[in-house]
């Protein structure tokens, strides 16, 4: 569980606590109670299988994939993978490939709703770019319409292996991963994910002869 879960979810005990014994009965108690069972819930921080192959791009969050695009940047054509987080999905967020992290950047905004196509330029987020294995693969956690909180946990410089926790998105938002546009996209839209474990893509490397479905599975972590 994340740390935050602890903080909200024991705090409200305590209230729950407070309130019995100011009222001297149970029948405002359940509220705080409720409160508590869904913090504890929702900062829930499951182990995943990362896989483990040549190229492979996994998802940086859990939830709904809501676009599939090619879009063009400053640096050309790449394709991008936008994911949908409801309340109801795990929050934590993983990096999708293997490399050393070159730049994070906090960008100040709205909080549109996040299925929203323009909260992916207009809403609070946070720019993360990864360059590994002679490619550079960018991701962004967006703030959604109840998203308050982005937290990113490592700086430019730092090394980080696939699948690795970096941070979390306190309650609904969005991750948008940006890929080199000759990567193979291996989901479609409407497709749900999960944060370190779903293959989203896959890019060429010289030499590469696993296919994804044959890729074999690390340790949970």
């Amino acid at each position: 569980m994340v740390r935050d879960g602890y903080y909200y979810g024991f705090g409200l005990l305590v209230v729950a606590a407070l309130v019995h014994v100011l009222t001297g009965g149970w029948g405002w108690v359940w509220i705080p109670v409720l409160l508590a069972v869904f913090f504890l819930w929702f900062f829930r921080d499951p182990r995943r299988a990362i896989p483990d192959g040549p190229g492979l791009i996994v998802s940086p969050g859990d939830g709904k994939v809501t676009e599939i695009a090619r879009i063009e940047t400053p640096d050309g054509p790449r394709q991008r993978i936008s994911i949908f987080l409801s309340v109801f999905d795990v929050h934590v967020n993983r990096t999708p490939i293997a490399g050393t992290l070159r730049q994070v950047r906090y960008q100040k905004g709205k909080y549109l709703n996040a299925m929203n196509p323009a909260s992916a330029e207009q809403n609070e987020q946070n720019v993360v770019v990864v360059d590994g294995e002679g490619v550079e693969v960018v991701f962004k956690q967006i703030a959604g319409l109840l998203a308050r909180r982005i937290v990113f946990n490592y700086k430019a410089g730092d090394r980080l292996e696939r699948g690795q926790r970096v941070g979390l998105i306190k309650f609904g938002s969005r991750v948008d991963v940006m890929l080199p546009a000759a990567a193979k996209v291996l989901v479609a839209k409407g497709d749900r994910v999960k944060g370190g474990a779903s293959v989203l893509a896959q890019f060429s490397l010289e030499g590469t002869k696993k296919p994804p479905m044959e890729a074999s599975l690390e340790v949970l972590v």
